[in-house]
């Protein structure tokens, strides 16, 4: 895949300043050699390890990250986005769509594959449905870890933030989307919003 990878981008004339089979060793090289944009291949089945290794490693919050996988399941890009990852793509992408992805999140911009922009989009039904109130309100540490959510951070991280276990954190985790009637951390920062329980 990396091969592949390799004689893509130099197809569409990008430089690959550096190149390794795991984020472990990306990360050690990293302060090395300054990648304007670093491009993550991931596989299917291992999508929820990969946004808690970039989170853990702090690499979505120092460089633009652009990830390529075979498949998305349904609501993983938008909690990858969300996480901080500058792009989700889809590896049938072309040469000269790679290299326009890669050079957007480079400058800031935030790329998607086109089959999941609808996705991403609320539906026209749920933007003009009124508020529904909420059957049972979040506690004030719901609330806490809701918010720390929303900021992108991973369950190691808000367990440290708020000094408590990861084990606690996924209990209050699960909760949450109970209340709010969420299916994904996403979809519960998304409900947060509406009904006022994150701060902007």
């Amino acid at each position: 895949m990396r091969s592949g990878l390799e004689s893509l981008l130099a197809d569409s004339g990008v430089d690959v300043v550096g190149k390794s089979a795991d984020l472990e060793s990306i990360a050690m090289q990293l302060d090395d050699v300054e990648p304007d944009v670093l491009l993550v291949e991931d596989s299917a089945d291992e999508q929820e390890a990969l946004l808690d290794e970039l989170v853990t490693k702090e690499i979505l919050r120092e460089y633009p990250v652009v990830i390529l996988r075979q498949k998305t399941s349904p609501g993983w890009p938008s909690e990858a986005l969300h996480a901080g990852a500058r792009g989700v793509l889809l590896n049938e992408v072309s040469a000269r769509q790679l290299r326009a992805a890669l050079e957007a999140a480079a400058t800031g911009l935030v790329v998607v594959h086109p089959s999941e922009v609808s996705a991403l989009l609320p539906s026209p039904a749920a933007l003009s449905s009124p508020i529904r109130e909420l059957p049972e309100p979040l506690t004030p540490r719901e609330r806490e870890v809701l918010q720390l959510v929303s900021s992108g951070l991973g369950n190691k991280e808000i367990a440290g933030r708020l000094s408590i276990s990861e084990h606690t954190v996924k209990f209050h985790l699960a909760s949450i989307l109970g209340k709010l009637g969420a299916s994904t951390r996403t979809e519960a920062v998304s409900i947060g919003i509406r009904h006022g329980l994150i701060l902007l």
